[in-house]
C-alpha cells in the first residue's frame, strides 16, 4: 500500500501504538509525511518495550533453542529473529545470537538451527543442528538485515542458497549430511513454494540476487502458483485457496499477505497483473480502518 493509500484512521491508529509500531510506521510508511521523532530516541524507546526486550532475551538464547519441528511455529526463535531483524533492533542487540549463529554454518554454507529430524521424512527421530529449504533463506535473511551482508560466512550461505534454483523455482532440498534421504510432502520435481518464498525473500535484500535470473525464476513460480488458484492445484500441499487468501499474523508462513509483501519488492512482479489481483484481494479484505 502506498502512503497516498493509506487511511487517515489507519495511520492515527499505528501512531498512536506501542513505540515499535510507531517506529516502523514512520520509517515505512510515512516518512517525509509526518514529522518524525528523533528516530535514535524512539529506536531506544522500541529496544526499552517490554515485549522486544522480552524477544530479545529469547532470541539471545538461541544456543539453547528448542527443536524446530515445524516451519509455521511462531513461537520459534527463528521466526522471532526475523522479526527482531526486520524490526531493526540491530546486531548489538542481538549479538549473542548472532555469534551462536555463525558458529553452526554447515559444510554446504547454510546456517543451521536446532531440528527434529522426523523418520517419516527421512530422519531419525532425533536433534540435530541442521539446516531445510524452509529455513535456510530465514536465517540469512535475518543476518542480512541486522548488516552482515558482506561478512564472508553469509556471502557463502547465501551464494548456496541462490544455486539451488532451478529452472522452475526451488526444489524441496535439505542438509544432505543430516538428510541425505529426506523427502518433502510432494512430487519429486516439482518446486517448493514456500521455499521459493522465503529464497525470494532473502534475494530482496542482495542487489545482484535481486536482480537475478534465479529470482526471476521465482517471482515467476509464485505468480505462476497464484495464477493457478482456481484449479485447486498444490506443491508441496501448499495451495492458493480460501486459506491461503486470510490475512494472517505474523507474517512466516505461505499466504497472501507473506506472499504480497514479498513479491512488492521486486519491479517485474509489481507491474504484472497477476500481482495485481493479489492486491485487490487483499484491499477487497479491508475496512474503514484500513
Amino acid at each position: 500500500m502506498s502512503v497516498p493509500d493509506l487511511p487517515l484512521k489507519t495511520a492515527d491508529w499505528l501512531l498512536a501504538g506501542p513505540a515499535f509500531v510507531r517506529y516502523r510506521a514512520l520509517i515505512d510508511l510515512l516518512k517525509g509525511v509526518v514529522v518524525m521523532d528523533d528516530e535514535d530516541d524512539l529506536r531506544r524507546e522500541t529496544l526499552a518495550d517490554p515485549l522486544v526486550s522480552r524477544l530479545v532475551a529469547e532470541v539471545n538464547a538461541w544456543e539453547n533453542q528448542p527443536p524446530l519441528k515445524r516451519h509455521n511455529d511462531a513461537g520459534h526463535p527463528l521466526h522471532k529473529l526475523v522479526f527482531l531483524a526486520e524490526l531493526g533492533v540491530g546486531r548489538k542487540a542481538l549479538a549473542p545470537a548472532v555469534e551462536s549463529i555463525l558458529s553452526h554454518q554447515s559444510p554446504e554454507g547454510p546456517f543451521q538451527v536446532k531440528s527434529f529430524l522426523s523418520k517419516a521424512y527421512g530422519g531419525d527421530d532425533a536433534e540435530h543442528w541442521t539446516w531445510y529449504a524452509c529455513d535456510a533463506p530465514l536465517t540469512s535473511y535475518a543476518l542480512v538485515k541486522l548488516g552482515l551482508s558482506d561478512d564472508e560466512r553469509v556471502r557463502r550461505s547465501s551464494g548456496y542458497i541462490g544455486g539451488k534454483v532451478e529452472e522452475d523455482g526451488c526444489p524441496c532440498y535439505a542438509d544432505p549430511t543430516f538428510n541425505p534421504k529426506f523427502r518433502g510432502p510432494g512430487r519429486k520435481g516439482d518446486p517448493c513454494p514456500y521455499a521459493c518464498l522465503l529464497t525470494l525473500r532473502l534475494f530482496s535484500e542482495i542487489p545482484e540476487l535481486a536482480e537475478s535470473a534465479a529470482a526471476d525464476r521465482l517471482v515467476e513460480m509464485l505468480l505462476g502458483h497464484w495464477a493457478e488458484r482456481k484449479t485447486g492445484k498444490k506443491y508441496y500441499l501448499f495451495g492458493v485457496g480460501t486459506d491461503f487468501a486470510k490475512p494472517k499474523a505474523p507474517r512466516i508462513w505461505y499466504d497472501i499477505l507473506h506472499f504480497a509483501d514479498t513479491l512488492s519488492r521486486f519491479t517485474r512482479a509489481r507491474y504484472d497483473e497477476r500481482f495485481a489481483e493479489v492486491v485487490a484481494t487483499l484491499k477487497a479484505k479491508a475496512d474503514e480502518r484500513g
